[in-house]
């Protein structure tokens, strides 16, 4: 007699759960979105997301416990791509310059041909709440990315210079954004950061 708790029947109605979670939750923050760009931020309840996407209240915070993170989707992926940055850099690539091209391509886009991305940033750039929980978002990063500096570089999981190059990598694309030539900006950032890491670590 098959084993129905374990066998391939079991997997299959877990398999359906997650997809039609994982639906529910892409339908809520493309409703979101929607409304968002639409009539504003402040101006769209939570009610109106959850009704758009045909779902109650309490689906909408079982899965975004707060009305911000309607807007950002994919933190988990963003850590997940972020420390790879690292983790699967080509030989001989520094920490600190592969940060700088994950930062150019993840966070400094080019937004002239993507038009969806330009409202987007848009919307996150005019909203206070948004552009905080955002910075708020990659520095909630800070602590997975320091230890994985350190795991790579041989260091201790609590040195201090890999902390720093954590905060300092997360924090200058939110710095550049402000400059006219965000991509430059970075760039340079990153081009000291660099520097001095490369200094440190040949004292080490």
């Amino acid at each position: 007699m098959t084993d129905t708790t374990t066998g391939p029947s079991a997997a299959a109605p877990a398999g359906r759960r997650e997809r039609k979670k994982a639906a529910t939750r892409q339908a809520l923050a493309d409703a979101a979105l929607r409304l968002f760009l639409e009539r504003g931020y402040e101006q769209v309840g939570i009610r109106e997301i959850a009704d758009a996407a045909d779902v109650s209240t309490t689906t909408l915070f079982k899965h975004f416990p707060v009305k911000e993170a309607l807007v950002f989707d994919e933190d988990a992926d963003q850590e997940a791509r972020l420390l790879a940055a690292i983790r699967e850099r080509p030989q001989g690539q520094s920490i600190p310059a592969a940060l700088r091209e994950h930062a150019l391509r993840h966070r400094i886009a080019v937004v002239d041909d993507d038009a969806g991305f330009a409202e987007f940033t848009e919307l996150v750039d005019n909203t206070p709440a948004l552009r905080d929980y955002a910075q708020r978002m990659w520095l909630r990063h800070e602590t997975a990315l320091a230890r994985a500096i350190a795991e790579e570089s041989g260091l201790p999981a609590d040195d201090p210079a890999c902390a720093a190059l954590a905060h300092f990598a997360l924090e200058a694309p939110r710095a550049a954004r402000s400059s006219q030539d965000p991509r430059e900006a970075v760039t340079r950032a990153f081009d000291l950061l660099d520097k001095g890491w490369g200094a440190l670590a040949s004292r080490g």
